[in-house]
């Protein structure tokens, strides 16, 4: 692995609290090794962006970090808690912590806009009044900007639209941890730069923590703190993100082609 010096941060990491701990991660599906040994950290308030081309196993690492892939073997912390060694009950209180933005957005089609907003809280009746989710739901759309969408159903919104619902739903619970798979998939330039601001707005605003799983180097330099570049299932660079811009490395200069 080519290391690469991380003075640049806007808050050097041993500053800070690690959020989430990976030591010695692997993931093997038959003979086919697709994480070999990963350990990184993510550190409070760090959009970190773990970059990769298809097959480097970055979304298989983010599913084994959420639980929703067993892993192997290695450590998963998260919060301070190891996710294999939990229960189910103990697994989806972690959970309720993490927002999770799925790269297809998982919508759900049959409900509205409001209804798809209103699900995750639908599991907190006892906390919150309908006043309480009216507001919550009002103000996760104002953030994405999408409040005059409230009654409409998912088919009619743009893929754009979609995904900023989708990360509306995501943040209405006021997760600590954001989880992104692939936000920018499938979407043209221009909102794929509106969705990367987007993230840098929730991490200003929610004090997330985050992981941003793409292979989409414009949304990985203008989300990242620090960059965690993946090959063949193992850890090839890291740095901050004007590091990989300069790099000379052949591998990490195939992405602004």
């Amino acid at each position: 692995m080519e290391e690469v010096p991380i003075n640049h941060m806007k808050t050097k990491p041993h500053n800070r609290k690690v959020v989430i701990e990976i030591k010695l991660l692997k993931k093997s599906f038959g003979d086919q090794e697709v994480l070999k040994e990963i350990s990184l950290d993510l550190y409070d308030g760090e959009n970190l962006v773990i970059l990769g081309k298809s097959g480097s196993g970055k979304s298989v690492l983010i599913k084994c970090i959420v639980g929703l892939l067993n892993a192997d073997s290695g450590i998963i912390r998260i919060l301070g808690q190891n996710i294999p060694d939990l229960q189910s009950k103990e697994l989806s209180l972690i959970r309720e912590k993490i927002g999770f933005l799925f790269q297809s957005g998982a919508l759900y089609d049959s409900m509205t806009v409001r209804e798809n907003l209103e699900f995750p809280l639908r599991k907190k009746k006892d906390i919150f009044t309908k006043e309480q989710v009216d507001k919550k739901v009002l103000e996760a759309l104002n953030h994405v900007g999408l409040t005059d969408e409230l009654d409409k159903m998912p088919a009619q919104l743009s893929g754009g639209m979609r995904k900023r619902v989708s990360l509306a739903r995501t943040i209405v619970t006021n997760p600590l941890i954001m989880l992104y798979d692939e936000p920018t998939t499938g979407l043209d330039p221009v909102t794929s730069e509106e969705i990367s601001m987007l993230i840098n707005d929730v991490q200003k605003k929610y004090k997330t923590s985050s992981i941003i799983i793409t292979h989409d180097i414009k949304c990985a330099l203008l989300t990242a703190d620090r960059i965690i570049m993946l090959k063949d299932g193992e850890i090839y660079k890291e740095g901050a993100p004007e590091n990989f811009e300069n790099s000379s490395d052949a591998y990490a200069k195939s992405f602004f082609k």
